[in-house]
């Protein structure tokens, strides 16, 4: 099914850092748009977007203290599509990459296509990417587990120890309502435990939050394991664990390789 209203939804990423973080690409989706919408968490990120379009219009007044988070993504995702019904030109605007924690753009951009309009993902600076470059991780030299805390708690996972885990939104770790903005000592107390099922207590922890202004420092809170419940942690803190235990050869998968290669040094040299 294809409409013919001439409405179309891109979401794209601004980035984390003010002004900064913007592709080409995704500027233009906004300066052309009919309207657009944010869910960027910051009065000046969206006082710059109104200058880039004065049709702006922000997301933010959906979140209510109280109110489950999944009606909030539901209206925002409503708010959305009801601009592309009216055959606007719409883009969605979101902190970061709009594919990355966030389900509103991947839920408006499928129900869009679902109904035969444009839809799509303009990818941006996300704050994983500030993450690898401020804390100086390459994520391909031991691997990296990205899980996000709540759901890191509520199921069981198998953590490879010689890699990196990276929990995301330790802020509201545990928080199964999907109503609060934190949660408190006590269930990061949990986190905890759940931790140390493969980590010591005196393991170090980085709480990493990237910078969103030119003149901010990203924040870099180092610690060990058993003091993170009583750690500062907000709803923008990401907690980095580094790896444990050295990576174990797989001495199998090795004499196996070194067969192969011989056979090819045989077809590759006959004589």
């Amino acid at each position: 099914m294809t409409s013919t209203s001439g409405g179309r939804l891109v979401c794209v990423g601004t980035g984390m850092l003010l002004g900064g973080h913007l592709s080409p690409r995704a500027r233009v989706e906004i300066e052309r748009a009919d309207a657009v919408y944010a869910a960027v968490s910051d009065g000046l990120v969206e006082l710059w977007l109104r200058e880039l379009n004065p049709a702006f219009h922000s997301l933010q007044p959906h979140y209510v203290e109280g109110r489950p988070r999944t009606q909030t993504y539901e209206a925002m995702v409503q708010t959305l599509l009801d601009g592309v019904h009216a055959g606007q030109r719409v883009c969605g605007a979101f902190y970061g990459h709009p594919g990355v924690f966030a389900w509103v753009p991947h839920e408006a951009v499928r129900r869009a296509r679902s109904l035969g309009y444009s839809a799509r993902l303009e990818p941006g600076i996300s704050a994983e990417d500030c993450l690898y470059a401020d804390l100086g991780i390459d994520p391909g030299r031991f691997g990296c587990q990205h899980y996000e805390a709540s759901q890191f708690m509520l199921f069981r996972r198998r953590i490879d120890t010689g890699a990196y885990l990276i929990l995301w939104q330790p802020g509201v770790a545990g928080d199964r309502s999907t109503a609060r903005f934190s949660t408190g000592a006590d269930y990061r107390r949990l986190l905890v435990e759940v931790l140390r099922r493969d980590y010591p207590s005196d393991h170090p922890l980085t709480l990493y939050r990237a910078a969103t202004l030119a003149l901010e420092q990203p924040r870099m809170i180092r610690l060990r394991l058993a003091e993170l419940p009583e750690a500062v942690v907000t709803l923008a803190d990401t907690l980095v664990i580094p790896p444990l235990t050295p990576l174990q050869p797989d001495l199998a998968i090795r004499a196996r390789l070194d067969q192969l290669e011989l056979l090819q040094q045989a077809t590759d040299d006959p004589a």
